[in-house]
Formats: C-alpha cells, structure tokens, sequence
C-alpha cells in the first residue's frame, strides 16, 4: 500500500541565487537555502516549495505558482513598484489583460488574475478569488 508521510511539490531555475533573490527580496518571501537548493516558503501553508538547479532548465509553459490575494489591484502596484514586470495578452481564445495585465473576472470568464515570470522564465500569477 502506498503510505507517503508527505508530500511537496518543487520546479527548476537556472540560477539559484537569481531565484533567491527574486522570491525573497522581490517578493517578500521565506526561501532557506536547503544545501541541494532552495526551499520556498508559501503563505499559508505549514509546507515549502523546492527550488532547485537545472543547467538544462526550461521555463514551465504553464503557471507553477498562484498567490492568492485580497486584492488584486493592490497587488499588481505593489510588485510592478517592486520591478516586476507583468505578462499581456489580448489575443481571441485567450484571456484579455488591461494596462496593468490584469485579466478580468467576472461571469463565466473565472476570477482577476495576472501573470509574471521568475528569473528563469517560469509563470507566477497573483489571483483574486474572493471580494
């Protein structure tokens, strides 16, 4: 029978200290260097994310981490004042971002959401889920 005692998830960079750099100072979370990477701390979770190297490394097509946040104009000052750097699109089948990249919610089109990168190319959004 399979009988984990636990579980975490983890993803790849290029560049360690890039990444500590960005998840820690950028955007204001725990990362302890772990010996073999880096272990993100995720608000609200007793659980951490595992960063580690990956020479060949290839950012993730898809988005690997989502912060959720109350609001979510808020949010996107605050990071774009912190240097980040939001992702836009406006393309048909796909989601309609604003000035700022923020896609609306609303009726059948899912909640606020806006994506950026990491370092390593690697997609992050900050989602709004409840207001």
């Amino acid at each position: 029978m399979f009988n984990p005692k636990s579980a975490f998830s983890g993803f790849s960079v290029d560049d360690l200290a890039k990444a500590q750099a960005f998840y820690g100072q950028t955007l204001g979370l725990t990362v302890e260097d772990n010996g073999m990477g880096l272990t993100l701390q995720l608000p609200g979770s007793a659980g951490g994310v595992y960063i580690y190297p990956k020479p060949n490394h290839q950012p993730a097509t898809f988005t690997i981490l989502n912060f959720q946040v109350a609001d979510i104009e808020e949010a996107v000052d605050a990071l774009i004042a912190a240097g980040v750097t939001f992702e836009r699109y406006n393309t048909p089948d796909g989601p309609q971002t604003d000035a700022k990249g923020i896609a609306r919610g609303g009726p059948g089109r899912g909640p606020n959401i806006a994506w950026f990168k990491d370092p390593a190319g690697n997609f992050l959004s900050v989602i709004e889920l409840d207001r």
